[in-house]
């Protein structure tokens, strides 16, 4: 069975084409439009008759984080217009009074009310269509009151509203998330309606150029690790907003379980950010909600916490003078510096070659030019610059990890991605990790998570009521729970004693437990999972390396340093780094 996986990064584009029990890889760098890489990624691994082929993109998130969706107006019950500027509080941060939300994106002009009213029990108002007002725009959102317990006005107004507008990407809330938090909601349908049109746009093209290269329709990375057909993540782009980032910990997990390490930190350092995930018990941590570009999405997603800072992240002093590195990222356009192709502005990437960390060529074909990296630093201390880098992963290493209730150092570090391997060795010693896993096809292990990744349906069932007062529920899947009064739950999984894992749950994340208090049950979160492929990853050569010394891997650089040494025994693909 001939597999491909092609993940379109900021900077690079990666392919793995797994056949009769080889491995084949590519690494190009990025081009404007990316239903261009993906095919000339796939001619780079000689893919031409293949019977799955999943593709990871970013294409939503860059247009939501760079503010180039469609024309979107929103329509909530009369008398709502305003609940995607209200939000939850008036501050971004609670105590810091300089910081601004991002303006929403719908303005309020095109809010729109509909007069209609939804209770918990059952309709207060009839829905009135004729209220319903003209609207000029390319995406609608509908929101409104309970229709996550009742979806009936909904669907009627959008239904109307496609009856009138055909040509325009109508989407309503309880085809997306139908849960509740009026602003969360609303704010994720927003989203989903905003992206529709572009990534329509992009899957379309796509799928054309592939059928003209003779490749199979290509599966999309969800959010959430599992895929989806092309047209299900036209309809709802939200589904995947992180396509890219979890694909790579859907790989890190499989390639750890290989290795016999269930409990792992993925570190994923690619050109221009960071994703980092916990993985316990050979398990991808996942989550209901996550913030992106500043707005709330309530869909089911891979747990990541991403930091701006990568391989291509430029290097800078701010007013004070002290030095700082991304969130802004030199990207594969123009590049690092060293790479020669018109940029000047010093990159981390830069810092590395100067300190010996990088060899002369990288994948790609990429000539490294040191004089042009020189030029680049001067001023700046390359040593320092890596340190300043490294600081900024390791405060999104312990958010996963020691702010959640995880000791790291129960925990190996498997680093992936161009530049993780760079830095590996210096973050695992500062969490006293002791090993760290490093793939062979370190490079592109999100494209390898493409892969193996299995078909993913996630559905989620709103209850907010007591749990004494809830039938049976589900054996397998996850419930969010709450003591009564409190306004946040948390996340158990089902099965078995589900009030006691809740109690349990509770004391680790705050220490105590109130065994006498009543419990609400807010949501189920189950899934439909097809389990993807069977990875038989190909074992590479043994290796016994003591540091420091400079490791060069498929699409990926590996740093050594003193202290370290690095074996691979040749029975499997990744190499097990320890302190001596």
């Amino acid at each position: 069975m001939a597999i491909l996986g092609i993940d379109v990064g900021g900077t690079f584009t990666d392919a793995v084409l797994l056949v009769d029990g080889e491995l084949r890889s590519a690494k190009l760098p990025t081009q404007p439009r990316q239903e261009e890489s993906v095919v000339a990624a796939a001619l780079a691994v000689g893919a031409a008759r293949v019977e799955r082929f999943v593709h990871g993109t970013t294409i939503a998130t860059n247009t939501l984080l760079e503010r180039k969706g469609a024309r979107t107006a929103s329509v909530t019950t009369a008398g709502f217009e305003h609940l995607l500027h209200l939000r939850r509080q008036d501050r971004a941060n609670l105590y810091r009074l300089c910081a601004d939300h991002p303006p929403p994106l719908v303005p309020l002009e095109r809010c729109f009310g509909v007069r209609e009213r939804m209770s918990p029990d059952g309709v207060v108002e009839e829905l009135d269509l004729a209220s319903l007002p003209e609207i000029d725009a390319e995406a609608i959102s509908v929101c409104l009151l309970f229709s996550f317990r009742d979806p009936s006005h909904e669907i009627a107004v959008a239904n109307e509203l496609r009856r009138r507008m055909p040509a325009v990407h109508v989407v309503a809330s309880h085809e997306v998330s139908p849960e509740f938090r009026e602003y969360e909601r609303a704010s994720t349908t927003a989203v989903d309606a905003y992206l529709g049109p572009v990534l329509s746009g992009y899957l379309g093209s796509l799928v054309e150029r592939c059928a003209e290269a003779g490749l199979t329709e290509p599966l999309v990375m969800r959010s959430s690790g599992g895929v989806a057909s092309a047209a299900e993540a036209a309809s709802h782009p939200a589904w995947v907003l992180i396509s890219g980032p979890a694909a790579g910990a859907v790989g890190a997990a499989r390639v750890a379980g290989a290795a016999g390490i269930e409990n792992t930190i993925a570190l994923d350092m690619g050109g221009t950010s960071t994703d980092v995930c916990l993985i316990a018990a050979g398990e991808v941590a996942r989550a209901g909600e996550r913030m992106v570009g500043g707005l709330p999405v309530r869909l089911p997603t891979v747990d990541l916490h991403t930091v701006g800072a990568g391989g291509g992240s430029l290097v800078w002093r701010d007013s004070g003078g002290a030095l700082r590195v991304g969130p802004e990222s030199a990207g594969a356009t123009p590049g690092p510096a060293c790479y020669g192709r018109g940029g000047t502005r010093p990159t981390v990437t830069d810092a590395n070659l100067l300190l010996g960390r990088l060899p002369k060529r990288l994948a790609g074909g990429i000539e490294l030019d040191r004089a042009a990296a020189e030029h680049a630093l001067d001023g700046f201390d390359p040593a320092e610059v890596v340190e300043v880098v490294n600081a900024e992963m390791l405060r999104a290493l312990r958010v996963i990890s020691v702010e959640r209730g995880h000791d790291p150092r129960d925990f190996a570090l498997i680093a992936f991605g161009g530049a993780g391997p760079l830095h590996a060795c210096a973050l695992a010693e500062e969490l006293e990790i002791e090993t760290v896993l490093v793939p062979a096809a370190a490079g592109v292990l999100s494209a390898l998570g493409l892969v193996a990744s299995d078909e993913r349906r996630d559905s989620v069932r709103s209850f907010v009521q007591p749990l004494t007062e809830v039938g049976d529920l589900p054996v397998e899947g996850d419930a969010d729970l709450r003591y009564a009064g409190q306004s946040f739950e948390l996340t158990v999984p089902l099965g078995g004693d589900v009030a006691d894992a809740f109690h349990r749950a509770h004391e680790e994340r705050y220490g105590y437990a109130d065994r006498a208090r009543a419990i609400e049950l807010v949501a189920v979160r189950t899934a439909d999972v097809r389990p993807g492929p069977e990875l038989v990853l190909p074992p590479a050569e043994p290796l016994d390396v003591d540091g420091p010394t400079v490791l060069e891997l498929e699409g990926a650089t590996c740093w050594i340093p003193p202290g370290w040494v690095g074996v691979r025994d040749g029975t499997d693909s990744t190499l097990r780094l320890t302190r001596l």
